[in-house]
């Protein structure tokens, strides 16, 4: 990748580490749909002056059908499928089972044939990352039940989706108009949900923490994601969340304390080396 492209990355890295601690602790009194509202609809009120500044609301009903679908498959479905699962499981298996979107992405990849061919030493970054992300978790699949997992490769799925329909579908169009546009149509889907499941009492804590997910790490991190997919292209780009993994294990162990293992001793080195093979851009990248 290109220093730009790095700077992209590790910047995604840090700021989509995050939300794996701020979702454990928002869900403890706010329920996974009011939370999926809580960070699109403040998003969304942030950009819109941005985006009529810029004139592109016509942009953006131009393009309504994909930033719709968009929206659906990156925040709607995914956020709360994610939210409901940390409820039941680890931080720690969330950003594992999270890990498994780089290898969807290589997989339609290869069904789409886009970006060109994808050399070995990619696929070894892949299988090297994986490891590693499973050493940082120590293997420790207890702290979940295979309804849950299954809820997680849904978020997964989406998660696979999002990164295509930006480079293929919306590469044309500016980052905040889509993330307007995505937050605003979400949000709207979610308020007949949340007139029914506003909870009674929310901490300063719950509210502070949906606020770091709405700005930080929906608002500023998608327009940073945008750019990353138009640097290193889509499937690349979702290798970042091998790094999430390591940043949300961190962060579990200091916010949450979850244990310091030996499998995250080791870890550490094997999803840094894992990404640096899995990004290699010895081969040419053409996103379609």
């Amino acid at each position: 990748m290109s220093k730009r492209g790095w700077a992209y990355f590790l910047a995604m890295a840090v700021i989509w580490g995050i939300p794996y601690l701020l979702i454990r602790v928002a869900v403890r009194q706010l329920d996974p749909g009011v939370l999926v509202f809580a960070r699109t609809a403040p998003a969304a009120l942030l950009l819109l002056p941005f985006v009529i500044y810029e004139k592109q609301l016509p942009t953006l009903w131009k393009n309504f059908k994909w930033i719709a679908i968009f929206g659906v498959v990156e925040f709607g479905v995914p956020w709360y499928m994610m939210a409901t699962a940390e409820r039941h499981i680890t931080s720690s298996l969330t950003s594992l089972l999270i890990c498994c979107v780089p290898l969807f992405s290589v997989i339609g990849q290869r069904i789409r044939r886009t970006e060109g061919h994808i050399a070995p030493r990619r696929y070894l970054g892949l299988g090297i990352g994986a490891v590693g992300v499973a050493f940082l978790v120590g293997l420790d699949l207890r702290g979940g039940t295979l309804t849950w997992i299954a809820f997680m490769m849904v978020v997964c799925l989406g998660y696979t989706i999002g990164p295509i329909l930006l480079a293929t579908k919306l590469k044309h169009v500016p980052g905040p108009t889509v993330v307007l546009g995505a937050t605003s149509i979400v949000a709207l889907c979610w308020i007949p949900w949340v007139l029914f499941h506003l909870p009674k009492h929310v901490s300063a804590e719950t509210w502070s923490s949906a606020a770091v997910l709405s700005i930080v790490c929906t608002a500023g991190a998608f327009l940073v994601f945008f750019e990353l997919v138009k640097d290193v292209g889509a499937t690349r780009a979702t290798v970042v969340t091998y790094v999430n993994t390591a940043i949300a294990v961190v962060l579990g162990i200091v916010g949450l304390h979850e244990p310091l293992t030996a499998g995250i001793l080791v870890g550490f080195p094997f999803v840094i080396i894992g990404c640096i093979f899995a990004t290699s851009s010895r081969e040419p990248v053409l996103v379609s």
